[in-house]
Formats: C-alpha cells, structure tokens, sequence
C-alpha cells in the first residue's frame, strides 16, 4: 500500500516485477536503471541470495502527473523467482501497488510460467489482495532468441495459457536488447497511478 509523506509532499508506492526464475526480471531491471537515469534515485541495491537476487531502487517517474498535489516516487523491485526462495518472494510482495509480470517465452519454460503465475495469485490472495484487482501487466521476454534458433512459444499461446481470466495488457520483450522494456514500464506506471488515484480519491 502507498505511504504518504506529508513533509515532502510525496506519495511513494511499490512496483515489482515477479515471475520464475532465470526469466529476465534482474534485466529489465537493470536496464530500466541505466535507460531512464535523470528519474533514478540512488544506487541499484542488491540483496543477493545464493543463485538469485533481489534487487530495487527508487524512481522518480516524469511526466505522469501528481496526486493530490503530491509527487510520486516508486521503488521498483525485483523477487528472486527460484521455488525455494518463497518466502523472499512473499516478502517482498508486501504493500505492493502494482506488478510486471515477467514471462519466459522459451518453449521449455511454459509450465514455470503458469506456476509462478499461480504463486503470485496465492501470495497477494494470502495479504488480502486479488490478482484480478492489482494493476497488473503482463510481459512476454526474450522474443530475440527466435533468432538464434532457439524454441519460443507463439504469443498466442502465451495469452492463452496466462491472459486469457486476466485480460490485462501484455507487452513482447527482450530485456536484453532493451526493446518493450519501456513500453512495459509505462503502462505498469500508468495503471498503478490511476489505482492509487482512486483509492485516494476517498481522502478528499
């Protein structure tokens, strides 16, 4: 949930991206850090856990308006996506405003896909939050290695087995080359804020 700092006139809310393991959510990450530096706040903070890591920082996003007069900082994180790192992802997910979805199109990671998917819907249904309620996007990563020969699975498919009760946006990607990344940022900014905006609409 968003805290409101009244001295600093600043609304600070928590957007993660989730998904299984090895899927590109460190990447995205990291090249949202370095792409969009003039909104970055600090340092790129690393928690790292054996084979996986967490990662977040702040951000100041530009040109999305204010709330209630307010700025809006968020603090982008990542969940090490490993199924024995449970509970770092439920911590993690804790008071959390928004979510990017990372999906992994290679072939062979269809069923960590909808796995993870799940775990996130059992994480926020276990704070009191539904997975049809959260702003929520969903993103298709690593469409480059059709180039390398390597198996993906159409987009199609994709929407099917994870879009098809949610129906939220979905982005293709390739958090290596950089390409939806922003696209995908953008629109999970854009739907988290007109969240909070309702939500705060109440407060006068």
């Amino acid at each position: 949930m968003a805290v409101f700092n009244v001295k600093q006139r600043e609304i600070e809310c928590k957007l993660v991206y989730y998904g299984p393991g090895r899927c590109g959510k460190t990447t995205n990450i990291e090249y949202i850090h370095k792409a969009y530096q003039k909104q970055v706040i600090g340092d790129l903070v690393s928690i790292d856990t054996e084979g996986d890591r967490t990662l977040f920082f702040d951000f100041l996003p530009m040109g999305l308006g204010k709330i209630k007069g307010c700025d809006v900082r968020v603090q982008l994180y990542t969940v090490p996506g490993q199924v024995k790192y449970a509970s770092t992802r439920k911590l993690v997910l804790k008071g959390v405003d928004g979510v990017v979805f990372v999906a992994d199109s290679m072939d062979v990671r269809r069923e960590k896909n909808m796995l993870s998917l799940k775990d996130l819907q059992q994480n926020l249904k276990e704070f009191g939050s539904s997975i049809f309620k959260i702003p929520l996007i969903l993103q298709y990563n690593k469409r480059d290695l059709a180039a390398e020969g390597i198996p993906l699975m159409p987009v199609e498919m994709m929407e099917r087995d994870l879009n098809r009760q949610l129906k939220v946006p979905s982005f293709t990607a390739s958090a290596v080359t950089g390409e939806g990344v922003g696209d995908t940022l953008k629109e999970a900014l854009k739907q988290t804020l007109r969240h909070l905006q309702k939500e705060m609409s109440w407060a006068g």
